[in-house]
Order: structure tokens, then C-alpha cells, then sequence
């Protein structure tokens, strides 16, 4: 990846933990104005990178899900 990708990953993480520790969604749209005031390149890195970063953990969150009841299907199956 670029500069530009490389540092908004970055920060789409850190601020992805911060919404998660404060409990505030506003928190990615605010941070993306921040950046979109002085460059609308790192601001399109950044929202494209949490978009990106939530998908995946919505998806693991269900594959996981998927797994668990699967095992204890197969766990009360054996049983």
C-alpha cells in the first residue's frame, strides 16, 4: 500500500478501538471531517479502511457464530 493507505489503515484501527472504548459512532465522521479539511485523499483512505476493518469483524462475529453452533449441533448429536 501507499503512504496514504498505510497511515489511514492506521488510524481507521485506532479509531475504531476509540468508538468501541467510548461507546460513539460519531467519532468516525468526525474524524473523517478533521482529515477531509486538509486532504480529501487521506479522508477516502480512511472511511474506505473502517468500512473495510467493520466488515471484517461483522463477518468473523458471524462465521464464529456459524462455527460454535455448528460444534455444539455436532457436540449434542455425539452425545
Amino acid at each position: 500500500m501507499g503512504i496514504a493507505e498505510d497511515l489511514s489503515d492506521a488510524l481507521a484501527k485506532d479509531v475504531i478501538e476509540a468508538v468501541e472504548a467510548l461507546d460513539d459512532l460519531d467519532l468516525i465522521d468526525q474524524v473523517a471531517k478533521q482529515l477531509g479539511a486538509s486532504s480529501q485523499t487521506m479522508q477516502e483512505a480512511f472511511l474506505t479502511a473502517v468500512r473495510v476493518r467493520l466488515s471484517e469483524k461483522r463477518a468473523r462475529k458471524f462465521l464464529d457464530a456459524r462455527l460454535s453452533r455448528a460444534l455444539d449441533q455436532a457436540k449434542s448429536t455425539s452425545e
